[in-house]
């Protein structure tokens, strides 16, 4: 009885082979070709080699020919046996290749699946094509298969030659067999809560705690990594309410975040130190919560300080605008002054208003120099100092302005180096420090001690001392005192502008800016050391300067010619002036002026109409006065354009801005000169008549 079903399905199959036109259409014409193809090889005759050779390659191409025919053959033959013997099954059957690509179906299967080429998708999680997977290893595999909008159960197993035989069980089948076990792959199991951190959190650089609930403030900690508890402190552990770690503020502005339906991170401070700053991420894992937190303090920090240098580039830009601008208004004060002055010298009734309001105009450019070197636009007039030599000289007033109750010590070192810096810029910034000290230890005990201190300083000496950018040799000035020193918190802010802790009415704010732009426009270096109780320590790093054996040569020789009695000053003189100013106040006093000691003035409120002047009086002018920074042509470029109608006639420029602005506009140009704003009718025509004789 076992051996008849078998017997029947070989003969179907063998009676159901299907004859293939196109296999045998192509056996006939090979046949035919490789005959063909002997032909010249008979004709040329067996004993050449040429005719060997032929023969040779004919019978292996017709071996390869009928060696695929029959490999097509075996193949069709195969599959035709194949087809036979799913058409012998009851249930719905299919012969599928690895890709699910149908290759034969019995008629079952083309009854309920129809004449689709490929197997349908089946449900979400059904695993049909991971039952395929399984199978082509060799195993036998079932997944789900839809079927008219129900589930089947597809049983797939592996055939020869890497085909895969599909077959579909009755529908009452998926009830029973989901009732008794249902697979893994069709149902969806929840995992358990976990109770403990990962490998990876256990061991991360950042801390990490898994919480008992899900309200992270609220909820105790189960277990927290070694450097959660590093960050925190030690109350980070196992117990403790997890918000206990945040500092209040910020805790509640995380909640109200998150109650807005926020996500993260969440910025937060520590309570353990409220100046750490971390960033709070959270990750829901089955009920529970695992807290991430990074410490972002050091980069809070740089933030903070980029705003800061972004801010004081900011004022800086506006105070030197400002000071530009009020440098104009001061300029034509001081000259109209000069003017009334000029009719009411002294004892007359009205030379003491005058006086006073000079006076006044006085204070407020010495302000506005004040802005131009936090802004570090201040005209800058460097000569060679000796360090010893300056503060020497400068000791006897740092002395009247320390008062009787404050002691100055002044310590030099030896062999002080020269520095090649402004002078008065440079008293400036010691004067600004001392008082800054006498005012802290006067306020703190009514009186006190202030130390200056210069020397020179090796690479290494710098460096311990607070220069970490020191090369070489470098000047030193340090201003210390005996005081309370300066707070921490206040650390950060004395070098800002407008910034000051003295009361309202006794400071500006701009003493420590002005000493900051002083020192980085001289090319130094600025470092405060300050500790409780016992003072605050301003040191400053300049560089060293090594005179050339040129320059050394010319003072020796300017040192031996014996001094010229200087001759009385006349400010009179004769010449024509270009005056190129846009300040029609500055311009036309200024002119008036000059006119008043014997100069013809030509007056331009722009570079249009100085350009045009300077063309119609081509070879006349003597000298040109131009501010720098004009609407339309500015001053350097008004200077190209006229060149050839000027001539060789010398060219004093005169700014608000410092000459660094704009030297660099002026290169391969000679016989150009200077006058930083504001400036009197004194200094004007003194300037001129050197200008003028010189040339």
């Amino acid at each position: 009885m076992a051996e008849l079903p078998v017997q029947d399905i070989t003969e179907t199959g063998a009676t159901r082979r299907r004859f293939d036109p196109y296999i045998w259409g192509a056996a006939i014409f090979f046949v035919a070709a490789a005959g063909l193809a002997a032909v010249p090889a008979l004709r040329a005759g067996p004993a050449t080699l040429a005719g060997l050779l032929l023969l040779g390659g004919v019978a292996g191409v017709a071996i390869l020919g009928l060696v695929a025919i029959r490999a097509s053959a075996h193949h069709e033959s195969d599959l035709d046996a194949a087809e036979g013997f799913i058409d012998a099954l009851s249930e719905p059957t299919a012969l599928v290749a690895a890709d699910g690509r149908l290759l034969a179906a019995n008629a079952a299967w083309r009854q309920i699946m129809g004449d689709a080429r490929r197997l349908p998708k089946g449900v979400a999680g059904s695993g049909l094509f991971a039952a395929l997977v399984r199978a082509r290893k060799g195993e036998v595999a079932e997944g789900l298969l839809r079927v008219d909008s129900e589930d089947r159960v597809a049983t797939v197993s592996r055939l020869a030659g890497g085909r895969l035989l599909v077959r579909l069980a009755p529908p009452a089948v998926v009830a029973s067999l989901a009732a008794e076990a249902p697979p893994v792959a069709i149902v969806e199991t929840r995992a358990p809560p976990p109770g403990s951190l990962d490998a990876f959190s256990g061991a991360s650089p950042f801390g990490a705690a898994l919480l008992e609930g899900l309200d992270p403030f609220n909820s105790r900690i189960l277990e927290a990594n070694p450097a959660l508890s590093a960050m925190a402190g030690p109350t980070a552990k196992a117990g403790v309410l997890f918000g206990d770690l945040i500092e209040p503020t910020t805790r509640a502005e995380a909640e109200s975040r998150m109650a807005g339906g926020k996500a993260g991170p969440f910025e937060v401070r520590l309570s353990r130190d409220p100046t750490r700053i971390a960033h709070l991420y959270l990750y829901r894992a089955e009920g529970r919560l695992v807290a991430y937190m990074i410490d972002v303090s050091e980069q809070k920090q740089i933030e903070l300080q980029l705003a800061q240098a972004q801010k004081m580039q900011a004022i800086g830009q506006l105070a030197g605008g400002v000071a530009h601008d009020f440098n104009n208004l001061l300029t034509a004060i001081q000259l109209r002054l000069d003017e009334l002055l000029h009719r009411h010298p002294v004892g007359d009734p009205s030379y003491e208003g005058l006086n006073e309001i000079r006076q006044t105009g006085v204070r407020a450019a010495d302000l506005v120099r004040k802005l131009l070197a936090f802004s570090r636009k201040q005209t800058v007039q460097r000569e060679v100092l000796d360090l010893g030599e300056l503060i020497s000289e400068f000791e006897v007033l740092l002395r009247r302005l320390l008062r009787e109750d404050v002691k100055l010590i002044t310590d030099y070192g030896r062999d002080l180096p020269q520095v090649r810096a402004d002078k008065s810029q440079l008293e400036t910034a010691v004067m600004n420090l001392a008082v800054n000290a006498r005012d802290a230890v006067r306020a703190a005990k009514g009186g006190g001690i202030v130390r200056i201190r210069t020397a020179r300083l090796t690479q290494d000496e710098a460096v311990s001392l607070g220069f970490p950018g020191a090369e070489g040799d470098t000047a030193f000035i340090e201003v210390s005192d005996d005081g309370p020193g300066i707070p921490p918190d206040v650390m950060g802010k004395i070098f800002d502008p407008f910034f000051t802790t003295k009361p309202v009415g006794e400071g500006t704010g701009l003493g420590l800016a002005t000493v900051y732009g002083i020192v980085k426009q001289s090319d130094g270096w600025i470092h405060v050391h300050s500790r409780p109780d016992e003072g605050a320590a301003f040191r400053i790093f300049l560089p060293v300067h090594v005179p050339t054996a040129a320059a050394i040569a010319e003072a020796a020789a300017v040192a031996a010619e014996p001094p010229k009695a200087r001759p009385p000053r006349d400010l009179s003189g004769a010449g024509r002036i270009l005056f190129v100013e846009d300040e029609d106040a500055v311009r036309g006093v200024a002119a008036r002026l000059l006119r008043a000691r014997g100069y013809e003035v030509l007056e331009a409120c722009d570079g249009e109409e100085a350009l045009l002047i300077a063309e119609a009086n081509a070879g006349t002018i003597d000298l040109l006065i131009s501010d720098v920074i004009m609407p339309g042509i500015d001053g350097p470029t008004l200077l190209k354009k006229a060149r050839g109608y000027l001539g060789n006639a010398p060219v004093m420029f005169i700014s608000g801005y410092a000459e660094a602005e704009f030297s660099d506009l002026l290169e391969g140009e000679t016989g150009v000169t200077f006058l930083p704003k504001p400036i009197d009718i004194k200094t004007l025509a003194e300037r001129v008549k050197q200008q003028l004789q010189a040339a």
